[in-house]
């Protein structure tokens, strides 16, 4: 998979991402763009341990997303 320019090249890995954590995210229909949104992670759905575009999650707002950076 090929990651875009603004991608961060080393998201945080499942086991830095737990419920209530603070984090930025890119939602899929942004990706390639710099509109990311912030929140609290409310539900961790990547089943793997990494992904090259970040684990997905469920942001308490309902908005899903993959993390690009713990705040």
């Amino acid at each position: 998979m090929m990651q875009d320019k603004h991608d961060n090249p080393n998201p945080p890995a499942r086991s830095q991402i737990k419920p209530g954590s603070a984090v930025w995210i890119i939602e899929k229909e942004n990706y390639g763009t710099t509109n990311y949104k912030q929140g609290i992670v409310k539900e961790v759905l990547s089943p793997g341990v990494s992904h090259p575009r970040g684990i997905k999650v469920r942001l308490t707002d309902g908005t899903v997303g993959r993390v690009q950076w713990l705040m």
